[in-house]
C-alpha cells in the first residue's frame, strides 16, 4: 500500500486559486443608439460635445458678421477652426469637439469651410509627392489654396464644487470668430452646462 502525503501549503494554495476562480465578474455589453444620452460619470462626454457644437455654430451663423461679409464681398466667408484649449480639470478629447464644430460649419452650407493646420500639412505633403511621382496631367500644383477669412477658436473651462459625496461641475465653453485680416472679433459665443453628481451610499 502506497501512502501519499500532501503538504499543507499546497492544499491552501489550491484552495485559494479555486476560491478566486469562482469570484469572476460578468461583463455585459449593450449596444445603444449613438444619440442616446449616457451620462454615467457626470464628466464631459459625446453628448455635451455634440450639443454644444450644434448650439454655438447655430448662434454664430445668426449674427450680422455673416450677412455683412456676404454683402461686401459677394461670396460666402471662408472659415477655419483653430485651437480649442482645454482649461478644465478633466481630460477632455478636444479634437472630438473640434470635429463636431467642423461638421456643423460644413453642413450649414452658409460658409466655405477649409481644412485646419494639421490637415493642410498632410495635403501639402501629398502635393509634393505628386510633383515627383504622379503623371504631369494629374498633378495638383501648389499656390492654389483657398485662404480663410475667419478663424473660430476658444476654450473649455470648468468650476468644481464638491461636498459630502455631492459634486457640482460647471462647464463654460467660450468661442470666438476672428477676422484674419484685421484680428477683429466678429462674434463671441458662450455656452454653459451645469451637472450635479450624487454618489449614493450602499448600506449592507
Amino acid at each position: 500500500m502506497v501512502i501519499r502525503m500532501f503538504r499543507p501549503s499546497l492544499v491552501v494554495t489550491v484552495s485559494v486559486v479555486l476560491a478566486l476562480s469562482g469570484c469572476g465578474h460578468e461583463t455585459k455589453v449593450t449596444r445603444v443608439d449613438s444619440g442616446v444620452v449616457t451620462d454615467l460619470s457626470g464628466r464631459w462626454n459625446d453628448t455635451d460635445s455634440r450639443m454644444v457644437a450644434e448650439a454655438m455654430v447655430k448662434d454664430a451663423l445668426q449674427y450680422p458678421w455673416l450677412g455683412n461679409f456676404e454683402k461686401t464681398n459677394q461670396r460666402q466667408p471662408v472659415v477655419v477652426v483653430g485651437t480649442v484649449l482645454n482649461s478644465s480639470h478633466e481630460h477632455i478629447n478636444v479634437q472630438t469637439f473640434i470635429t463636431d464644430l467642423e461638421r456643423e460649419l460644413t453642413n450649414s452650407q452658409k460658409v466655405t469651410f477649409v481644412a485646419g493646420k494639421g490637415e493642410r500639412d498632410e495635403v501639402r505633403s501629398e502635393r509634393k509627392e505628386q510633383a515627383i511621382y504622379a503623371r504631369e496631367e494629374t498633378q495638383k500644383s501648389p499656390g492654389k489654396e483657398t485662404g480663410a477669412d475667419f478663424m473660430m477658436k476658444g476654450t473649455i473651462a470648468t468650476i468644481l464644487d464638491e461636498a459630502d459625496g455631492t459634486k457640482a461641475v460647471f462647464y463654460q465653453v467660450d468661442l470666438q470668430m476672428i477676422n484674419l485680416e484685421n484680428n477683429a472679433k466678429a462674434w463671441y459665443g458662450q455656452k454653459k452646462i451645469k451637472k450635479v453628481v450624487e454618489k449614493k451610499r450602499t448600506v449592507f
